[in-house]
């Protein structure tokens, strides 16, 4: 199958953007708020749970101080108990981009949710509607045998998608099963095949990786300030509103544990360690995803240098965004051999 790359009449005349993704922890806040100003650019968050008001110190949102430095889009959108999916990401960031655009001003998408990036530049492949009999098979199974059970036929008929599904996201496993059951094909070979598509925009993807053990621990340094900065009391806020575990963004990493320790009498500490242990396996997944994603382009961390962006690197994303073919000779690192590579200069 040709890459797009081959193509690149595919891109002509669509709006350019630049990418700057990675997997938690690995700091792309700092590299973007400079790259941001550098370019008059707006933000663009692409991540899953920062559309969640309320949910600030366990999702790492830009500080109010910093969207003031820098506008940003996408956060503090809903409420946690709204729905909110890849297809209204896609039509919002959509909507975001155009305004920027308008505003003469450069789009820079930030974050971590592989898939939402996707589906913004390539579009949602067309899935057979959802089907309400398989889904209350499945809600029947995981009520008599538990989730596990499902997760693991997902590892069996789709193990790609399985490593980059936690294993008691209801929802995330049991549509990865909906799709193959549905047409007989794995949900991660309908997302392969559609990337291949031509592209809604013409983006410009860095992604920012450091060596194994250096990531590994700024994520458990990462765990211990978000503790330390109040997300235990942010989960009382939260419940205060509202809202709890019933609802979806009130599972996820890191709320889900606190959650057990303040509702179930779960030993802080060892659900500390399952945020770090979880958050190391997360960040694992989020870079064997954009390993898989073409045209991605790899820079050692930390690009900045003494808290400024080196010239090499603002001249190739500048001239990408004014139409040039950047050279993004710091931006070639192998993500499969890390420990060996150089950072940029």
């Amino acid at each position: 199958m040709m890459e797009i790359a081959d193509n690149p009449e595919l891109f002509e005349g669509l709006t350019r953007v630049v990418a700057l993704v990675g997997p938690t922890g690995v700091g792309k806040t700092a590299l973007s708020l400079e790259l941001a100003e550098a370019l008059d650019a707006e933000i663009i968050s692409v991540d899953s749970l920062q559309v969640y008001r309320h949910l600030d110190i366990g999702t790492a949102k830009a500080s109010k101080e910093e969207r003031v430095r820098v506008p940003h889009h996408l956060i503090d959108v809903v409420e946690p108990d709204a729905e909110f999916n890849a297809a209204d990401f896609q039509k919002a960031a959509s909507e975001a981009i155009a305004s920027i655009v308008a505003r003469g001003k450069v789009p820079l998408l930030v974050g971590g949710t592989g898939l939402y990036l996707r589906l913004l530049v390539h579009g949602l492949f067309e899935a057979p509607p959802p089907s309400e009999a398989l889904r209350a098979r499945y809600r029947e199974i995981a009520d008599a045998r538990g989730i596990e059970v499902l997760f693991e036929r997902l590892q069996e008929v789709d193990p790609e998608l399985a490593t980059r599904v936690n294993a008691n996201d209801f929802i995330r496993v049991t549509r990865g099963l909906e799709i193959f059951d549905q047409t007989g094909t794995p949900l991660s070979e309908h997302q392969r095949a559609h990337r291949f598509k031509a592209p809604n925009y013409h983006a410009l993807k860095i992604a920012l990786i450091r060596p194994r053990e250096e990531l590994y621990e700024r994520i458990n340094t990462r765990v211990e300030q978000m503790i330390a900065g109040g997300l235990i009391d942010e989960y009382r806020n939260l419940m205060e509103r509202g809202y709890g575990p019933e609802h979806k963004p009130m599972q996820s990493l890191g709320y889900r544990q606190v959650g057990e320790h303040l509702l179930e009498g779960r030993n802080l500490d060892d659900a500390i360690h399952e945020i770090k242990q979880q958050t190391r396996r997360y960040a694992k997944q989020q870079i064997s995803w954009f390993r898989s994603e073409p045209q991605t382009h790899w820079a050692m961390a930390p690009v900045l240098r003494e808290g400024r962006i080196p010239p090499q690197v603002l001249h190739d994303v500048r001239g990408f965004v004014e139409g040039a073919k950047p050279a993004l000779e710091w931006a070639q690192i192998d993500p499969y051999n890390v420990e060996r590579a150089s950072r940029p200069t």
